[in-house]
């Protein structure tokens, strides 16, 4: 190895120096300057405050979870899979976690390092957001069917159904037809705005041949769909459910439509 390991030491550690600074806030809080970025640009918010005991406690002071409130439901990160992938990390990282706030205990002899141990620990949290999307989309379609015949009597549910009375029927399926009081309620499954611009397409072909149906749009997350597409599907779909946790919603507006329910 040829690297001169003592001058690349050195240029390493003026480099993580430059980047790190104590910027006073109160007589009892040091903001951390640090090099940890947002997606959005926003720096990450660490503080160090002196405890009566003389530890130090590095903390975001709760401004990780506000960052993610903007654009999330954060009570959902204390529910089903994100909140169990939460919990993991709390402890895989070694850290803690009350009402929001995201903090380590150390002596002042540890604190460069546990400064770097809670940026990672809230680089995870927040990419609990972008698992959390590509979960639910890859499971979405197993969801939905767990919850339609959860509520349904599956005798009463045509999955895949084909509507004959229109031309190439067999590219424009339906994903549920349930046998409904009056007329079939066609149930569609929307996890992306893919799927809310085909579903739109088969909905028009439906009326356009004048076929007795009642609608359901059950959404992953209706928020994602792009509102351009959101207004042309509202206008051609009937009933739509904002989300597949909507559980209540989703019971009652399949049952008043159901033949003889469950």
């Amino acid at each position: 190895m040829n690297i001169k390991i003592e001058k690349l030491q050195k240029a390493l550690c003026k480099t993580f120096c430059a980047d790190i600074k104590l910027i006073p806030k109160k007589d009892d809080l040091l903001l951390v300057e640090n090099p940890f970025y947002f997606p959005d640009g926003d720096p990450y918010q660490i503080y160090i405050k002196e405890l009566p005991t003389g530890v130090l406690r590095l903390s975001d002071m709760g401004h990780t979870m506000m960052h993610l409130s903007y654009e999330n439901d954060i009570d959902k990160f204390r529910q089903g899979t994100r909140g169990d992938l939460f919990d993991k990390i709390i402890a895989e990282m070694d850290i803690n976690e009350d009402e929001g706030q995201i903090f380590i205990d150390c002596s002042p002899a540890d604190v460069a390092k546990n400064i770097f141990r809670l940026g990672q620990a809230l680089t995870k949290i927040y990419d609990l957001t972008f698992l959390n999307r590509v979960r639910v989309q890859a499971t979405f379609y197993e969801d939905l069917k767990e919850e339609l015949y959860r509520h349904i009597p599956e005798e009463k549910i045509h999955p895949d159904f084909i509507y004959e009375g229109i031309e190439n029927s067999s590219d424009y399926p339906i994903d549920y037809s349930i046998e409904g009081k009056y007329d079939p309620l066609y149930v569609f499954g929307i996890p992306n705005r893919d799927k809310a611009r085909l579903t739109t397409i088969v909905l028009e072909r439906l009326l356009r041949a004048k076929a007795n149906f009642e609608s359901i749009l059950i959404f992953s997350d209706q928020k994602e769909i792009p509102r351009p597409d959101l207004s042309r599907l509202s206008n051609a779909g009937g009933e739509m459910i904002a989300a597949l946790d909507a559980q209540d919603d989703l019971q009652r507006k399949l049952l008043r439509r159901v033949a003889n329910g469950t």
